[in-house]
């Protein structure tokens, strides 16, 4: 059977078994290294009050949000490209 590609889609090398987290989107169960991680750094003060607070000098601080999204998710998204035939193919 051909294979599409070399990692066929996975990060993992020669771990074995690696865990699952949820798709963000669509709530399916995706192995971890698959997934398609985007981090969004959020903070608790509105943007136009925290914009002067920081010409005064004041610290804002601010915590990351992990998304896991699985390939079709993100491919929706427009997270990750479609990539063309001879492009994909390039890695071997």
């Amino acid at each position: 059977m051909p294979q599409k590609r070399k990692s066929r889609g996975r990060s993992k090398g020669d771990k074995g078994r690696s865990s699952y987290v949820q798709c963000s989107m669509c709530g399916g169960r995706v192995p971890r290294d698959k997934a398609k991680r985007v981090t969004v750094f959020s903070s608790l003060v509105d943007s136009a009050l925290a914009k002067e607070l920081r010409q005064k000098g004041t610290y804002m601080p601010r915590h990351a949000v992990e998304k896991y999204y699985c390939v079709s998710c993100a491919v929706h998204r427009g997270i990750s490209k479609v990539r063309a035939k001879a492009e994909r193919h390039s890695a071997y």
